[in-house]
C-alpha cells in the first residue's frame, strides 16, 4: 500500500467515503491510507480487517518540531465514512484552538471510577454518622450500581438524564432527587483535581434538567392529632423507652435522631438545660427543660440501674441495638400508633405539631420559634441583629408550648391505660 522512494514513505491517499473503505483488502501488516480531501483524517486496516478512523495531528504551537499524536476515533461499521469525517473535522478544530485530544484522553484513564470517588468522598468525612453512611451507601449501590467501575469522564449527560427518568419511574422522586444529588457531589471533589472533567449533573441542568421540588407530608391541626397520637403512645407503644422518647419528641420538637442520641453528660439537671451539639443546623442547641420534660427524665433517670452499662450512658437505651440507644429500627410503631390513633403518624410530625402549636396557638414570634427548634437562621437583617433570646425567655416559651400541648390532648377525652413494659 506504500512504495518506497530513499528513506521517504509514499503515502496513499484515496476519498474515504463507505465504498472505498469497504473495497480495501487486509494485508500481513497494518496499514493506513489518508483523506484526500481533510488533512489529517486517515484509515488503519488491520490484517484482521478491522478498520478504524484515525486524526493526525501536531500538539501545540511548535510546528513540525511538535510532538506528533494519532488518535483512534471510530471504527468503521459502528460509524459510517462520513460521520468519522465530521469527528475528525470537529477534533482537528480544537487542535487548532490550542487542545491536544489525545492528551486528554490519556488523562482520562487516571480519572477515578466512581467507586473510588464515593469511598474517596467518605473518607473525606469520617465522622460522619452511621446512619448518614448507611444512606449513602444505599443511594450509591442501589441507584448507581451498574455505573461503579465506570471512569467518572464517561459518564456523560444524557445518562444522568436518562437514569433520573428510569430512577422518577421506577422509584420515586425522592430516590430520582438523592441519586442525582449524590452523583453531584462526588463529581464537585473530582473535578477540582482532575483538570478538564466535566460534571455531567451541572451539565445536565444546565441543558434544562431539574431535581423534584420536594413534596413534604401535611399533618392536620394538632388539636385533631394530638389526643389520638397520645392514646397511640399509651396503647400500642408497649417499651417504656420507647413512650417516653415520643413524649420527649413532642415537648421539644427536637428531631428523631437528636432524641435517640440523647446522652446524659449533656442533661444538665443543676440549670435544667438540654444541651444537643450534634445538629443539623451545624449550631449547638440549648433547650430548657420544662415541668413535662423534668417528669420524663426522672423516670429514666430512676430505671437506669436496670440497663446494663453499656447503655447507661444513653436516655433512651435500648438493650438489643449495637449503639445501646433507641435507634430508627423503631419504624414499625408508627403504623400501630397511627392505626390506635386514627391519625396517621411518623416521629417528624411531632416537630410539626411543637412548631404549630407555637405559630398557630401562642402566636409566639417566628424568631423564637426556630430558635427553640434550632432551624437555620434567617439572612434577615433586622433579625440577625437583634439580641438572642436569653435562656428564661426560652424557658417561659417552652412551658407554655408544652402546657397547650397538654391541654390538646386533655381536650380529646381522657386517655387509656398504658400496657405494661
Amino acid at each position: 500500500m506504500s512504495t518506497q522512494t530513499g528513506k521517504r514513505t509514499a503515502l496513499r491517499k484515496i476519498t474515504l467515503n463507505n465504498r472505498n473503505v469497504e473495497a480495501l483488502v487486509p494485508e500481513d501488516r497494518p496499514y493506513i491510507v489518508w483523506d484526500d480531501r481533510l488533512t489529517g483524517f486517515g484509515l488503519r486496516v488491520q490484517p484482521s480487517g478491522v478498520r478504524s478512523y484515525i486524526v493526525n495531528y501536531r500538539a501545540g504551537d511548535g510546528g513540525r518540531k511538535a510532538a506528533n499524536r494519532r488518535l483512534v476515533i471510530a471504527r468503521h461499521g459502528r460509524v459510517k465514512a462520513e460521520q468519522a469525517r465530521r469527528i475528525a473535522r470537529k477534533t482537528l478544530g480544537q487542535v487548532a484552538d490550542g487542545d491536544d485530544p489525545a492528551a486528554a484522553r490519556a488523562r482520562s484513564r487516571t480519572v477515578p471510577t466512581l467507586r473510588e470517588a464515593f469511598e474517596d468522598y467518605l473518607a473525606a468525612g469520617p465522622r460522619r454518622k452511621d446512619s448518614t453512611l448507611a444512606v449513602y451507601r444505599s443511594t450509591v449501590h442501589k441507584d448507581l450500581g451498574d455505573w461503579l467501575n465506570r471512569s467518572l469522564a464517561t459518564i456523560e449527560r444524557r445518562d444522568v438524564e436518562q437514569r433520573f427518568q428510569h430512577l422518577t419511574e421506577n422509584a420515586g422522586w425522592v430516590q430520582a432527587n438523592n441519586a442525582v444529588k449524590m452523583l453531584r457531589v462526588l463529581y464537585r471533589r473530582q473535578c477540582v483535581d482532575h483538570e478538564g472533567l466535566h460534571n455531567p449533573v451541572d451539565q445536565w441542568r444546565a441543558g434544562g434538567g431539574r431535581p423534584h421540588r420536594p413534596r413534604r407530608r401535611r399533618i392536620a391541626a394538632p388539636a385533631e392529632v394530638l389526643p389520638g397520637w397520645h392514646r397511640g403512645f399509651e396503647t400500642a407503644v408497649r417499651n417504656d423507652v420507647a413512650r417516653d422518647a415520643f413524649r420527649f419528641g413532642l415537648y421539644t420538637g427536637m428531631r428523631r435522631a437528636e432524641v435517640f442520641e440523647l446522652e446524659w453528660s449533656r442533661v444538665d439537671m443543676a440549670r435544667a438545660v438540654i444541651r444537643i451539639e450534634d445538629t443539623k443546623s451545624g449550631e449547638p442547641l440549648e433547650f430548657p427543660v420544662t415541668r413535662q420534660l423534668a417528669a420524663i427524665l426522672d423516670r429514666r433517670l430512676a430505671g437506669r440501674e436496670g440497663f446494663s452499662a453499656k447503655t447507661r450512658d444513653w436516655v433512651f437505651p435500648s438493650e438489643i441495638s449495637a449503639s445501646g440507644h433507641l435507634t430508627g429500627g423503631m419504624q414499625h410503631l408508627n403504623a400501630r400508633i397511627g392505626e390506635a390513633g386514627g391519625s396517621k403518624f411518623w416521629f417528624h410530625a411531632l416537630r410539626n405539631c411543637f412548631i404549630s402549636v407555637a405559630d398557630r396557638d401562642l402566636m409566639l414570634p417566628a424568631s423564637l420559634t426556630k430558635r427553640l427548634v434550632n432551624h437555620s437562621r434567617s439572612q434577615d437583617v433586622t433579625e440577625g441583629y437583634a439580641a438572642d433570646w436569653t435562656m428564661e425567655q426560652l424557658r417561659d416559651a417552652a412551658q407554655r408550648i408544652a402546657d397547650r400541648i397538654d391541654e390538646l390532648i386533655r381536650a380529646g377525652g381522657p386517655a387509656p391505660a398504658a400496657r405494661a413494659a
